[in-house]
């Protein structure tokens, strides 16, 4: 028995090794291929490694800065947006994507005003895994300081820990939004470079209006194969599924 189990922890190690150099090797040819100016190569060894499963911030910015040298802005803004949700710190990324941004044809709507941006700016400069392990660090130092406060006797809500107690619930509840913007707020982008928003869930139906490559929206609900969108205040209407990528 032992035997098999030995035999079988091989065979998966073999495997794992197996795919880790192979992705790898996929990176690194679609570096070179970036290089050598054949971005279409690229983006297709990128993809490789994205459609594995991996989930790494700056293999979807590379995939990013790949279609933009492709001049397919859609897709440039969508990697862009993905890799911010690992990586919202990185400065190459942030002014890559605010470039893509300034080629967007549509006017970028964004009720979130710059102040809410500030009291909250925790939420939109760390990435939703740095704010949940800092909630689960900040509530074991509160819990460690109550057990050494009741342990020596004193008053057990002093100033440290009275800190670290409003510290971990702020970055509790960031991250139980964020748990809950992300189960329940579909965001996508616009990929090609032009495409009709109509009333209902065929290309006969009213056109409502027109959106462009790279443009964000809301994604309400999916339904025989297109998207019910959400862009701004009293702009709704169905498009195809393919028509958007989903962040």
């Amino acid at each position: 028995m032992k035997k098999y189990i030995l035999c079988l922890c091989l065979i998966l190690s073999i495997l794992s090794n197996s795919s880790a150099d192979e992705n790898t090797r996929a990176f690194l040819d679609g570096i070179q291929f970036y290089k050598n100016g054949e971005y279409d190569k690229s983006a297709a060894e990128f993809h490789k490694i994205a459609d594995s499963g991996i989930q790494n911030g700056k293999l979807f910015y590379n995939l990013g800065n790949t279609y933009l040298k492709m001049d397919d802005l859609g897709n440039a803004i969508l990697w862009y947006e993905k890799a911010l949700k690992l990586i919202p710190d990185d400065p190459d990324l942030k002014f890559n994507h605010e470039y893509a941004l300034s080629l967007v044809k549509d006017e970028k709507i964004d009720k979130t005003g710059p102040v809410i941006r500030i009291i909250f700016f925790w939420k939109y400069l760390l990435s939703r895994d740095t704010v949940q392990w800092t909630a689960i660090i900040l509530n074991a130092v509160f819990w460690v300081i109550i057990i050494i406060q009741v342990i020596k006797r004193k008053k057990p809500l002093k100033t440290p820990g009275i800190i670290t107690l409003v510290l971990a619930v702020i970055f509790t509840l960031t991250a139980f939004y964020n748990f809950y913007e992300s189960a329940n707020i579909k965001q996508g982008v616009i990929l090609p470079g032009q495409v009709s928003v109509r009333s209902g869930l065929a290309d006969d139906s009213t056109e409502l209006f027109v959106l462009h490559a790279g443009t964000k929206i809301n994604i309400d609900k999916e339904k025989q194969g297109y998207f019910r969108i959400y862009y701004a205040d009293g702009k709704i209407g169905w498009i195809k599924k393919s028509d958007a990528g989903l962040i």
